[in-house]
């Protein structure tokens, strides 16, 4: 099981995201205080990993889904998901990434 634990920034809401294989797909549970997640994670329940790590065809569910749930473009918790998925079905290392942000 891979295991994304994300920070959103100045909302104040974070999530976490937890992916475990099954067979060729990913499933995907998501906690958050923020009702936007929350109605995401309903939806998103499961991805095609390989579907997840490219814009090709339908592109990824995971940002399809930031795009009709998430209030605001700059929410990372749709790339937080493709990153735990890609780390899950061993398409990625488990690294972090980072956005340090000043002013």
């Amino acid at each position: 099981m891979a295991t994304a634990e994300i920070e959103s920034g100045v909302c104040g809401f974070g999530a976490t995201v937890k992916t475990q294989m099954d067979g060729s797909k990913v499933k995907i549970q998501i906690d958050s205080e923020c009702q936007a997640i929350k109605d995401l994670a309903a939806e998103l329940t499961e991805v095609d990993p390989f579907q997840e790590i490219t814009f090709r065809g339908s592109g990824p569910r995971s940002l399809e889904m930031g795009v009709k749930h998430c209030y605001h473009t700059a929410c990372p918790v749709p790339v937080g998901i493709i990153k735990a998925v890609e780390v899950e079905a061993g398409l990625a290392l488990p690294k972090d990434a980072v956005i340090k942000l000043s002013k």
